[in-house]
């Protein structure tokens, strides 16, 4: 990000802490007005003051200049030019916490006024008390602009449309306990348009244990007023509300798209139930009962899926058509289509059958690679090309109410035989409840008795069979049932949210009707441990609705951990809400470590959700562990900015690992999450690992000494594009994404670094002269590009700019067709430009494009900030500068004759083999660069990709990049949002399915904490929330091998505690373990070998192990190194290979304590 960008942020915050002091303190009101127009002029000339010094102390900066331009020139009384101004800073609106207004639209505001008087007042007997965002004049956002830099990553999860179906849709959440506060807080972060909270019940000690804005001062006070101002803080674009008085009341009711109950009876459930299918409300129940948890969803007659499953529509090239009363439709090369019986699908670029383009057909299959498509006899012949695009249909589908469904369950079956006790469990329960004023005592064997009384009774009502049931697991669930757990109330929280988000979008597919969970396997199996009455008693305290299930002494289990969080991201920020919750780390001997590196950006509000706007620009773990320790002051949370890697062992060594109970991953690369893993395993310590893609999201637990670790198995790696295909043959805006983003690195990073490593090291020369090919000739080539053709002006920029888009998208393309004329024909005969090649076209330069002048403005600005250039942001001047350009100034194109261009890849490898005098060419590039005396005044600055930042260029030049080569190649070009996605390589997230991931990453945590030692009890998750689907599997047994009669995992080693010379380490296997040690490496030191020479194995057989090291390493052992660790290669007493454990060798063994 520039420093431009950077200081308008810190205004930005400045100017938005300012507006908000009023009301930072909670205010709450029954009718809250707009922000006064004299307040948006104050703001206006607090920014005028701050834009004013940012111009005057950078005269030469065009895009400070043009911005006080604008804001001069404004009038800051008229509402919309406010927008304007605002806008012109390059910052959201709502990014200072301004709304802008809808002008000249007076039904709408009609609309607001009506839906504010329903929301403030006018339900009898009943009130409302709302609270806006910090500085928010209206917090419902316009339904027609969503504010892409807060919802990015969502925004890839669900699209424009649901995300502007959510955003006019109002969700009533009743029972703010645990379970509540986690539903509303994933829809107010997911952006639908008003929550209102309703509860009337008083926070207690049990609440605690899960619910996160109560604290002990909220005791005996009406649980949603308390959780008011921080589920309001979440999302500026949210009005949040809280309604007093009667829940069952028509025309309160009636004001809402979505209900959802939770902490609710059976009896307020089918009376709910019964408005909302009279108003066409959609209903949805959530309940979580300790270890145990359902959810219910009812979205009326006739609900409308637009997608049923969240994934890309399936795309592939075809090759050939057939015409007959089945036409066949085949893929080109065999490719696999992915397509269904009954899918619809669209043609598109067929040449030839040109009557099959742009219509719809349902399909037969008739192979993996080939389908049918019905009567093609009066068509046209196909000669080549054609793209085949799967058409997502839209699915209606039709729920039963509560009190039919409740008789005639319809269950998403991921337990076998459970769901079907489990929901006659839920209604004992209640009956239970009615009866007694209370639910059962915690692990009372009376009132579980009495219980499975009441569950025997509704079976027999129910006609249900007897040995159906469970009575171990019915009563388990009657004892434990006032349990609150804050990781089961957010997975079932995050999958209750989500079904929220369908009903307001209709995008994905609900829950049919009536889901299931339990976590029963985190109580042991024999009855003789499990929590006694008496350890489970309340005693008023934060951790009593934890106690209830597990009993005091695992609570103090909990309390004494140690744990290390490696992120604090997304699931980072909920992990650190569930150590909080739990209570992980609040003894003198528990402590939380988390680090991160990362700093905030606007974009992580929307589901990391320990952060606010005024965190923008703070560091993650240090803001994340202020909040954290806000939710429970007992935490001794310790916020690291550290990288893991080699680079920081200094800091995470022996010392550290040995003192932890446990690792939990919250990382989004392989590179840490493998380094992480390997050192869990060196360590013997328990690894928690997570990750999420949109909906989808997987647990893996590593458990010392049973599970297999997280790189013992691996994905296929990802299919690559070919080169030749991005240099020469595109034919998808994927390769053509692909293409601008190299060019972009290429142009802006990759050589200018280069350059910059040239003037500034003076070893550079000596260690390019050594590489490897024709790198240094690459190298070389690269840095005198930079150097030699530097600008001097940013009319230079622009000539630049010109020039290379006629080099890219027309005189490459003409000598393409040059090599490769349009009716070019292989040796076979057949056409060259045929299957995946689609033949090229040059484009003609054209400054009334907006697509050519885009990609110039960008360009040229990219290159004016490379060379410290003022940069100039003002489209007019850019199209003046470009035309002033004569056409003698742009050379006309010339075929160059003997130029190959390879056709795959094998002939790319074959023609950069050709090798020659790399040395001797690199010289010559170096004698025709300027000397650095000549270059002494040179800055060059490599620009660093940022996707996030609007203002920059960046994204500017990859779109109209990768369109204008998507131009070249008639592939349909994609928008901003898309190409941000594929260029940006951006994962998408939603905070739905991060709650729902790291609730069951805590479960695992209770297993391990209870201490079970076989692999029974532990579960890997895989989740879809789209489709939905919930898979949980056993987690893989490490693997077992042997040498002799010895077994061994990857959780053993040798250990060897003393120093020893080579020759005594060799002689300790031979004697010890009769192996035969051929070769012992240290990383990536070799230190023996048995083709070692005689010389070097006489001069390192009587040195220490250390000293060997040190010596052929070239460098010392750091303090810090307690250990070693050696890899070695052993023949066995038959002189055969044989795999063994590796060696830690150990240098010393001195405690530190984690907290320095």
């Amino acid at each position: 990000m520039s420093s431009l960008m950077s200081g308008e942020n810190h205004k930005l915050k400045q100017l938005s802490s300012t507006n908000n002091s009023s009301s930072s303190a909670a205010t709450v009101s029954t009718n809250p007005s707009s922000s006064s127009s004299s307040s948006t002029s104050n703001n206006n000339n607090k920014l005028e003051i701050n834009l004013k010094r940012e111009a005057e102390n950078n005269p030469n900066d065009c895009v400070k200049q043009q911005k006080l331009l604008k804001l001069s020139t404004a009038d800051n009384n008229n509402t919309d030019n406010t927008s304007s101004i605002i806008g012109n800073i390059g910052a959201k609106c709502l990014t200072v916490g301004l709304k802008k207004q809808a002008t000249n639209n007076q039904t709408e505001q009609q609309q607001q006024q009506q839906q504010n008087h329903k929301s403030n007042g006018s339900v009898e007997n009943g009130s409302i008390m709302n609270h806006q965002a910090s500085g928010s004049s209206n917090n419902n956002q316009d339904e027609h602009q969503i504010d892409e830099s807060l919802y990015s990553r969502q925004l890839y999860v669900l699209g424009h449309d649901a995300m502007k179906r959510m955003a006019r849709s109002s969700v009533l959440i009743a029972g703010l306990g645990g379970l509540g506060v986690e539903i509303a807080k994933n829809i107010i972060l997911g952006g639908v348009k008003e929550v209102t909270l309703h509860d009337n019940k008083l926070a207690d000690y049990c609440d605690l244990s899960s619910q996160y804005y109560l604290n002990e001062s909220s005791i005996g006070k009406n649980r949603a007023e308390q959780s008011l101002l921080n589920l309001s803080e979440l999302n500026p674009h949210v009005k949040v509300n809280v309604h007093q008085g009667a829940l069952i009341d028509e025309s309160f009711l009636q004001n809402f798209s979505v209900i959802v109950l939770t902490d609710s009876s059976l009896e307020e459930q089918l009376s709910v139930g019964e408005i909302t299918r009279e108003k066409g409300i959609s209903l949805i129940v959530a309940q979580s009962r300790g270890l145990f948890g359902q959810i219910f969803c009812d979205f009326g007659n006739n609900f409308t899926v637009y997608d049923t499953n969240g994934e890309n529509p399936i795309s592939v090239l075809i090759s050939g058509i057939t015409k007959e009363k089945a036409g066949v439709v085949a893929c080109i090369e065999d490719a696999r289509h992915g397509f269904e019986d009954g899918d619809v699908v669209r043609f598109a670029e067929v040449k030839g059958m040109t009557e099959i383009n742009g219509k719809d057909y349902k399909i037969k299959v008739t192979g993996p690679c080939q389908f049918s498509i019905g009567d093609t006899t009066g068509f046209s012949d196909y000669q080549n090309g054609g793209i085949v695009t799967q058409v997502k249909q839209p699915k209606a589908m039709n729920f039963k109410p509560l009190k039919e469904s409740i008789l005639a369950p319809d269950y998403l079956d991921s337990f076998s035989d459970r769901p079907q006790q489990e929901h006659l469990f839920f209604q004992a329960l209640d009956r239970f409840q009615n009866q007694n004023g209370r639910l059962p005592r915690s692990w009372n064997q009376e009132d579980a008795d009495a219980f499975y009384e009441l569950l025997v009774g509704l079976v027999n009502e129910r006609q249900v069979e007897p040995s159906s049931i469970n009575e171990n697991l019915a009563k388990i669930f009657a004892k434990q049932a006032r349990g609150n757990l804050a990781p089961v109330n957010s997975f079932i929280g995050g999958g209750a949210a989500q079904e929220v988000m369908k009903a307001c979008t209709g995008k994905f597919s609900p829950i049919y009707q009536w889901f299931y969970y339990d976590a029963f396997e985190c109580l042991p199996t024999d009855a003789n441990q499990l929590p006694k009455e008496s350890d489970a008693q309340p005693l008023n305290c934060r951790y009593d609705g934890q106690n209830a299930v597990f009993g005091k002494q695992f609570q103090q289990k909990l309390c004494d951990l140690r744990y290390f969080l490696v992120g604090a991201g997304a699931i980072g920020c909920e992990h650190l809400k569930h150590f909080a919750m739990i209570g992980a780390g609040t003894s003198e001997r528990g402590k939380i470590v988390v680090t991160d590196m990362d700093i905030i950006e606007k974009s992580n509000l929307n589901r990391q959700f320990l952060f606010r706007p005024k965190d923008v620009g703070g560091f993650k773990s240090k803001i994340a562990a202020i909040a954290t320790k806000a939710m429970n002051p007992q935490i001794n949370v310790i916020a690291h900015e550290n990288r893991v890697g080699v680079d920081t062992e200094k800091y995470y060594d022996d010392d550290f690992f040995e003192t932890l109970d446990g690792v939990a991953n919250a990382l989004d690369n392989l590179e840490a999450r493998t380094y992480m893993d390997r050192k869990c395993v060196y360590y013997r310590i328990p690894l928690l690992e997570s990750g999420t893609l949109g909906t989808k999201g997987n647990v893996q637990i590593v458990i010392p000494n049973l599970t297999e670790s997280y790189s013992s198995s691996q994905d296929p790696p990802e299919k690559s594009i070919p080169i030749c295909t991005l240099k020469n043959f595109p034919n998808a805006i994927e390769h053509t994404l692909q293409w601008a983003r190299d060019e972009f690195e290429g142009l802006y990073k990759q050589a200018p670094e280069q350059a910059y490593l040239y003037l500034t090291d003076p070893k550079f020369i000596e260690r390019t002269n050594k590489m490897n090919g024709n790198q240094p000739i690459e190298i070389g080539e690269s840095v005198k590009k930079v150097l030699a053709e530097r600008p001097t002006s940013f009319m230079s920029c622009i000539k630049w700019a010109r020039l290379y888009f006629e080099q890219q998208f027309n005189h490459q393309i003409q000598q393409l067709l040059f090599n490769f004329p349009p009716d070019y024909t292989t040796t076979t005969g057949a056409p060259f430009w045929s299957g995946p090649k689609k033949c090229p076209h040059p484009i003609n330069f054209d400054p009334s494009n907006s697509l050519h002048l885009d990609f110039v403005m960008a360009a040229a600005n990219l290159r004016a900030y490379l060379y410290n250039i003022p940069q100039c942001p003002n489209r007019e001047e850019i199209l003046n500068l470009v035309t002033s350009l004569s056409e003698s100034e742009i050379p006309k194109f010339k075929p160059k004759q003997n130029l190959k261009i390879a056709v795959n890849d094998s002939e790319l490898s074959m023609m950069d083999s050709n090798q020659f005098d790399v040395g001797e060419r690199f010289k010559s590039i170096l004698a025709e660069l300027p000397t650095l005396e000549e270059l002494k005044s040179v800055k060059i600055n490599p620009i660093e990709f940022e996707k996030d930042d609007d203002t920059n260029y960046h994204m500017d030049f990859i779109v109209a990049a990768s369109n204008l080569r998507a131009e070249n190649y008639e592939i349909a070009p994609a928008d901003r949002h898309k190409s941000k996605l594929i260029a940006g390589r951006i994962i998408p997230a939603i905070a739905t399915t991060t709650a729902l991931i790291s609730g069951l990453v805590f479960i695992e945590l209770y297993k391990f904490v209870q201490g079970f030692k076989t692999l029974d009890p532990y579960m890997n998750s895989f989740v879809n929330l789209a489709l939905p689907f919930f898979g949980f599997s056993t987690p893989t047994a490490c693997q077992t091998l042997k040498y002799y009669d010895n077994s061994f995992t990857i959780w053993d080693r040798f250990e060897i505690n003393k120093d020893m010379t080579l020759q005594e380490f060799i002689d300790y296997f031979l004697n010890e373990h009769r192996l035969d040690i051929t070769m012992i490496s240290q990383g990536n030191v070799l230190l023996y070998s048995f083709f070692l020479n005689k010389e070097k194995r006489e001069e390192r057989m009587p040195l220490k192990m250390t000293e060997v090291l040190k010596r052929v390493s070239k460098k010392r052992i750091e303090s810090y190194v307690k250990s070693l660790v050696f890899e070695i290669c052993c023949n066995d007493d038959n002189g055969e290979d044989v795999e063994v454990p590796y060696v830690r060798y150990v240098l010393n063994n001195e405690p530190m304590d984690i907290s320095k």
